[in-house]
């Protein structure tokens, strides 16, 4: 037997809240590792992280950080993907890229392996992660539309303070105590870092995720509706999003209208073909109360459906709340996922 290779990795924002996870699942996922670096900006190079038990010290990431990387995972912000990227590609690195940079890109596929894998092989040595909220709505979606057809989703999201970042989850702490306290509570951070308001998400509601575009979309919602366009290979589906950041730390709900092209489908239709979904676990019995949650979907891989139900208006609508964990599944795990796919199918010499 052929001795398996080992792949040299690269973990760019390894100190962040996706990098973390990714140094976490890079532990526990099956496939041979070499050498590792964790890369970081300048201000926070120089910390120790531990992998696999032993003590690495986490490098500013430049443009000579690539030179025999396998795999560079990527989640330091745009700006750093911009930058850095390309140039870890031209060294031979496959980047597999966790910002908005590339995912948009002609040229650069979009990818959730349960969904669209064979789109791997059109890569030139970028892959994008698509954003959170998408993943596992699509992880949904595509069962769905490959069984009866798709024409029409719309979709209101209910996000977690994680999703922007560790700081925000800082934040939503300390403004909780204060709330609680009977003190003031100060927003530095929340709906979005670069817009010019701030308001509190303890206790609170926020429908901007982002900054607004000039169609009066966020960033967020423009990137789910394109996203899911471009994955599902379906430039016609008609999608349409509201963002809201709520209070609670972990894993993102949403709640999803679909139309279906096939006629006199049930309930039960649709739980047949999630129920063998790749990566999906149904869990929806109302007369039980049983349904997903975000605090039960928390630290674990997979995405979860339920609350499946006919819309009383329209014989070829559906709704359906689907819950995953934005660290996992929508982040780190994609990404590894994404690396192991290449692996498995041998797409790294296509």
């Amino acid at each position: 037997m052929a001795e398996q290779k080992a792949y040299n990795v690269a973990v760019v924002g390894a100190t962040g809240a996706v990098g973390q996870k990714i140094i976490g699942i890079l532990e526990r996922e099956p496939f041979s590792i070499g050498e590792v670096k964790l890369l970081s900006s300048k201000r926070s190079a120089g910390k120790v992280l531990q992998f696999a038990g032993k003590d690495i010290t986490v490098e500013e990431a430049t443009t000579e950080s690539f030179k025999g990387i396998d795999f560079a995972f990527f989640s330091a912000g745009g700006s750093v993907s911009i930058k850095l990227a390309p140039e870890a590609a031209k060294q031979g690195a496959i980047v597999i890229d966790n910002t908005s940079a590339f995912r948009m890109d002609e040229g650069t596929p979009l990818v959730v392996p349960e969904v669209n894998c064979e789109d791997i092989k059109m890569q030139k040595g970028i892959i994008a992660n698509p954003n959170c909220s998408t993943i596992q709505m699509v992880a949904a979606l595509k069962p769905i539309k490959e069984a009866f057809g798709l024409t029409r989703v719309i979709v209101s999201t209910y996000q977690a303070v994680s999703g922007a970042g560790n700081e925000a989850v800082k934040e939503l702490k300390e403004q909780t105590r204060n709330y609680l306290e009977g003190k003031e509570m100060t927003a530095n951070i929340l709906p979005a870092g670069s817009d010019k308001k701030h308001y509190p998400i303890a206790f609170n509601a926020l429908p901007q995720i982002d900054v607004f575009q000039d169609n009066g979309y966020t960033f967020e919602e423009m990137k789910m509706i394109n996203e899911t366009k471009k994955i599902l290979h379906d430039p016609n589906l008609h999608v349409a999003a509201t963002c809201v950041r709520l209070p609670f730390i972990s894993s993102h709900a949403e709640s999803v209208y679909v139309e279906v092209e096939k006629e006199g489908l049930s309930v039960a239709d649709l739980h047949k073909v999630l129920e063998k979904a790749d990566g999906v676990i149904l869990q929806d019995n109302p007369s039980e109360q049983i349904y997903p949650t975000p605090l039960e979907a928390m630290s674990k891989d997979e995405v979860f459906v339920g609350r499946v139900r006919k819309d009383p208006d329209n014989a070829k609508g559906f709704h359906m709340w689907i819950v995953s964990d934005n660290l996992l599944k929508g982040a780190a795990l994609n990404s590894v996922q994404i690396a192991k796919a290449m692996i498995k199918n041998n797409y790294l010499n296509s």
